[in-house]
């Protein structure tokens, strides 16, 4: 039963606007208080524009949410405390904490999301869904489902259009983010992944998979999408040595072949790849661009795109700064591939730092030469500095039509703008400018 508490504010919060809005001629919307004992009971009842508001506590029967729909502008939003105590979920056996079925235009914020390692996912847009449209993850601290590599932090076994997952933190598990599925048909269309942290997983920080041709009753039908992955920490750094079972810290599969969304593309950018001891860092196919991102490893490679489920297509890879024992970037195609996978403008320290691909304007070194160029590149993550050294920004010649329609591409790493002259600065990072320094 609701609490005392929580029944006299809804009563008070419902009667106020049932007589604003019959006057207005308005749906209304409520906010709900709730704590372990009574929160199962509000989830029902939810409708656009309501707040689930939890306690501090332990929650130990899960959040299935059926049927929920909110509204663009008026989502349902389930949050707990965004500061102090956590309300904490805790995982059971047999069922995946955040279970999401046939929802949309819904938020789930400030909640901690404790797997104790039990053979669960911590948030799943569930297969047998429908869909799982506009759907915001926002501040979750999600840890300890590590079970085995299969236990997900968050993943969507079902259509997913408009996601946005923002500033969670994600640790202890067997892979950070599944989007899709292994066989194609779950498609995840126009994603925002951006202000994670994704470490200490056993298999991938994040895999998109590919997609088949797309179901013809997804949201913005006829239109070019972009899945947009930025600002992110992708940190395999406990991860295993090279094997069957190694997995890069990002993979990300191709687009429908033919159809609805074969001109949609996945934009990595403004992310830190830091660390894999047995597999890439990045590996992708499919239409990409992947800028301004900095990447450091003691494994085999750090960008590799190559054939996977489908090919390369239209590929971009500019402004990058790679510090690499092994490869640094390759481009792996088939022969007679009609697209263009473009490399240019980055800058990169690696045993064998540039292979394959159209290559232009790119700065090639030693690892053991990083250090003439960069402020700290062999330091530890709290400490890593990938900034040139005073005078050390190298500079090239770049075409503008390469920087095409790219969002932020005129920024680095760090936000500095960059000035897009006929000669660029180039790399992921340029020197700071005077206002810029601490």
């Amino acid at each position: 039963m609701p609490s005392a508490g929580a029944r006299l504010k809804h009563a008070l919060v419902t009667a106020w606007l049932c007589c604003a809005g019959c006057l207005a001629g308005i749906a209304v919307a409520a906010d709900f208080v709730a704590g372990p004992n009574d929160y199962r009971t509000f989830l029902p009842r939810l409708t656009a524009g309501d707040r689930l508001l939890l306690s501090a506590g332990d929650y130990e029967r899960g959040l299935p949410l059926r049927g929920l729909s909110g509204e663009p502008g008026r989502p349902i939003v389930i949050a707990g405390p965004a500061t102090g105590p956590r309300a904490r979920f805790i995982a059971r056996a047999g069922a995946n904490t955040v279970s999401l079925v046939d929802v949309r235009h819904l938020q789930i914020q400030h909640l901690e999301l404790d797997g104790g390692n039990q053979r669960v996912d911590a948030v799943k847009a569930e297969g047998h869904a429908a869909y799982a449209h506009f759907v915001t993850l926002e501040n979750l601290y999600i840890h300890d489902h590590a079970a085995s590599q299969q236990n997900v932090g968050i993943s969507t076994k079902c259509p997913a259009f408009g996601w946005v997952v923002r500033g969670n933190r994600i640790e202890r598990v067997g892979t950070g983010m599944y989007f899709g599925n292994s066989n194609g048909a779950a498609p995840f269309v126009a994603g925002l992944i951006e202000d994670n942290t994704i470490s200490d997983t056993v298999g991938y920080n994040l895999q998109i998979k590919h997609q088949l041709p797309r179901p013809e009753n997804l949201p913005g039908a006829g239109e070019r999408h972009d899945t947009v992955i930025r600002k992110n920490l992708f940190d395999r750094t406990h991860a295993g040595p090279p094997g069957p079972m190694a997995r890069p810290n990002v993979l990300i599969g191709h687009m429908p072949k033919t159809g609805q969304g074969m001109h949609d593309r996945t934009l990595i950018y403004a992310n830190l790849f830091w660390q894999n001891p047995g597999e890439s860092l990045f590996q992708g196919e499919g239409n990409l661009a992947l800028y301004n991102n900095l990447l450091v490893t003691d494994g085999p490679d750090a960008i590799r795109i190559q054939p996977h489920n489908d090919v390369p297509r239209e590929v971009r890879v500019l402004f990058n700064t790679v510090v690499a024992s092994g490869n640094g970037i390759s481009v792996l195609e088939p022969e007679h591939n009609p697209y263009t996978q473009l490399v240019a403008g980055n800058v990169i320290f690696a045993a064998r730092p540039l292979q394959g691909g159209m290559q232009r304007e790119n700065l090639v070194g030693s690892r053991a030469s990083a250090g003439r160029y960069l402020a700290r590149p062999n330091a530890e993550l709290v400490t890593l500095d990938l900034t040139p050294r005073h005078g050390k920004t190298p500079t090239r010649r770049i075409d503008p039509a390469w920087l095409r329609d790219l969002p932020d591409i005129e920024r680095d790493h760090a936000g500095q703008l960059r000035p897009l002259r006929t000669t660029i600065a180039i790399g992921a990072l340029i020197e700071r400018s005077p206002s810029a320094q601490p």
